[in-house]
């Protein structure tokens, strides 16, 4: 049977339909209706194939690919260090953690290390970006089931966190402030200030979210028993992260596969049993203060020194080095213009992006150009859980349930 995500639904044969949608919808018993791809509230360039008995949702079929860009194509026509500016345009909404885990992948094939000041910077950065990733989810989840107040409240605390990106890096969310074997360069003064400024508020406006729609009558009706997914379902369609963990499993790769010093952390896996969209909900809301927590932890015992490996095989030298130091001079040229090769062999390595298990597969073929790069996206596979959610709920429904997967078109098509 043809894979509902491999077949292009725009010009698909009356044959391959056969196998799609049932005998009901090719007699005319029921309605094959598009949702997208520009409706709103699809949460990016997705088209739905709906086939509908009325306003029953009888099958579900996504149609992918209105956004691809051949990204990881293009990653292997360029060096490492290039390839990483494209990591950031895959998930927009967690540009910091697609730079981490490329940046891991490559450190672990070269066997590059990197110092303690900039693991721990980069995992404030990354649970900042998750903060501000179900900070988006969030408002726009709700704005989708008619909260509009909650949606202004989100990104009025998103912009916070969008100003400490562009502290550090200079732009608000392509950054590619994670370099292989650390960061572009240290935190300004004033981030760990800026940091806590924010953490002092933010537990507050999370009650403020909550005090909106957690025992609202409405998003009570909108969220509770719609689009159930079971544990063990959820595992074998390969969902992971707050959609997973919304239906039972603790399953997190930052304490299962810990990275970054992780382990060095104190935080609760945040899980719920109703595998609605509700639990989903709740999940992430948790999610939101247990990423506060291990922020505030690592800027406690944030340590001084470098935040650039020494390892000059990889990592150019310092600026200030290359006015008095011939060597470091060539050093620098060499890597900016013929860049660096990776030891052959291949490599997966995941890490916990605000959506679920986010993995890089890269194989090298000892040259400065990765000869496979491959993007393990959870929005891939949480769409192809979509039939399984929607099947007999309303058209109405739909939206909540697309919503609570926290799908992002980029994501998916790459």
């Amino acid at each position: 049977m043809t894979s509902p995500l491999e077949v292009s639904l725009l010009e698909v044969s009356i044959d391959e339909l056969k196998h799609l949608v049932s005998e009901r919808a090719l007699s005319g018993e029921t309605v094959l209706l598009n949702m997208g791809p520009q409706h709103p509230s699809t949460h990016g360039v997705l088209r739905l194939l709906l086939e509908l008995d009325g306003e029953i949702v009888i099958n579900c079929i996504p149609d992918i690919g209105f956004l691809h860009t051949g990204i990881e194509k293009t990653m292997e026509s360029k060096r490492y260090e290039q390839a990483e500016v494209m990591t950031d345009r895959l998930d927009y909404l967690n540009t910091v953690g697609n730079n981490f885990v490329y940046c891991l992948a490559v450190e672990k094939l070269a066997g590059l290390d990197v110092p303690p000041r900039a693991q721990a910077i980069r995992v404030i950065l990354a649970e900042l970006q998750r903060i501000s990733s179900h900070l988006v989810w969030l408002g726009t989840h709700a704005l989708d089931l008619a909260a509009m107040s909650t949606f202004l409240y989100c990104f009025r605390e998103r912009e916070q966190i969008l100003d400490v990106l562009e502290m550090c890096s200079g732009q608000r969310m392509m950054t590619t402030y994670f370099r292989p074997g650390g960061l572009w360069r240290d935190v300004p003064a004033d981030f760990e200030i800026t940091v806590r400024r924010f953490l002092r508020t933010f537990p507050k406006r999370v009650d403020e979210y909550e005090a909106l729609l957690t025992n609202n009558p409405i998003f009570l009706d909108r969220t509770k028993n719609i689009g159930v997914i079971s544990g063990p379902d959820a595992l074998a369609w390969g969902v992971t992260g707050p959609s997973l963990r919304g239906s039972g499993p603790d399953y997190d790769v930052r304490k299962v596969y810990p990275y970054s010093g992780y382990e060095q952390y104190n935080f609760v896996v945040p899980t719920a049993t109703g595998g609605d969209v509700f639990s989903r909900y709740i999940v992430r809301i948790e999610e939101m203060r247990q990423s506060t927590s291990i922020v505030q932890q690592a800027l406690d015992k944030l340590p001084p020194g470098p935040v650039r490996s020494s390892n000059r095989k990889y990592v150019p030298p310092p600026r200030a080095e290359i006015g008095v130091s011939m060597e470091a001079l060539i050093h620098h040229f060499k890597l900016w213009t013929e860049g660096f090769s990776l030891p052959k062999g291949s490599v997966y390595l995941p890490v916990e992006s605000p959506r679920g298990e986010l993995g890089v597969y890269l194989e090298s073929n000892g040259g400065p150009k990765a000869q496979r790069a491959h993007y393990r996206t959870p929005s891939f596979a949480h769409l192809q859980a979509l039939p399984l959610l929607s099947k007999g709920r309303l058209v109405a429904d739909l939206v909540g349930i697309v919503g609570s997967l926290d799908i992002v078109l980029g994501d998916a098509d790459r």
